[in-house]
């Protein structure tokens, strides 16, 4: 037999415990010793692990926020460049009007910029306070950044089938003239 812990020996022999308890609490020890297994996790190993889990889980969620987050202002920042490199310079003393943000806005244009933006061969985009006239080529690359950017484009496939009644519709309007000269 193994020698025995002194102070188990003491206990022994003072009569405060028996010697049935003093074997199984070696065979327990020994049990631990030599176990592959690790002891079971008691419950304040459980709560730290299930603790450190979710801050895993929150950080992961926090990280991937923040990498959305920096990509969309990525991609703003692109569509802003372009808007100053591409941008057409705008001339004339002609208004044209256009609806952004519940508002009618005016820019001054000459014929030849009317009828472009008229063709959708411009379209009008918003940077920061102000509107600028781009190519067609640039204003579907800051569209595919950031659609918000772009105020109006008359070139822009909406899709949309025309009503059944636009051929009586035409036939009828067309006994109206309309003056050359009118200007929205």
């Amino acid at each position: 037999m193994a020698k025995a812990n002194p102070l188990q020996e003491q206990l022994l022999k003072a009569g405060l415990v028996k010697k049935s308890k003093v074997a199984e609490a070696a065979r327990e020890q020994n049990k631990a010793r030599h176990a592959k297994a690790p002891p079971e996790p008691n419950e304040i190993q459980r709560d730290a692990e299930r603790a450190r889990a979710e801050k895993a889980e929150r950080d992961r969620a926090l990280a991937a926020d923040r990498k959305a987050q920096s990509r969309i202002a990525e991609l703003r920042a692109q569509a802003v460049q372009i808007i100053e490199d591409k941008k057409v310079p705008r001339a004339g003393e002609s208004e044209y009007r256009f609806s952004a943000d519940g508002a009618i806005r005016t820019l001054l244009v000459n014929d030849d910029l009317r009828k472009k933006l008229s063709s959708g061969a411009l379209v009008i985009a918003r940077l920061g306070d102000r509107y600028e006239l781009l190519p067609r080529a640039a204003g579907d690359k800051v569209r595919e950044r950031d659609a918000s950017m772009i105020v109006l484009d008359h070139g822009q496939d909406t899709g949309a089938a025309p009503s059944a009644g636009t051929s009586e519709d035409d036939a009828y309007y067309a006994q109206f003239q309309v003056p050359d000269d009118l200007v929205w």
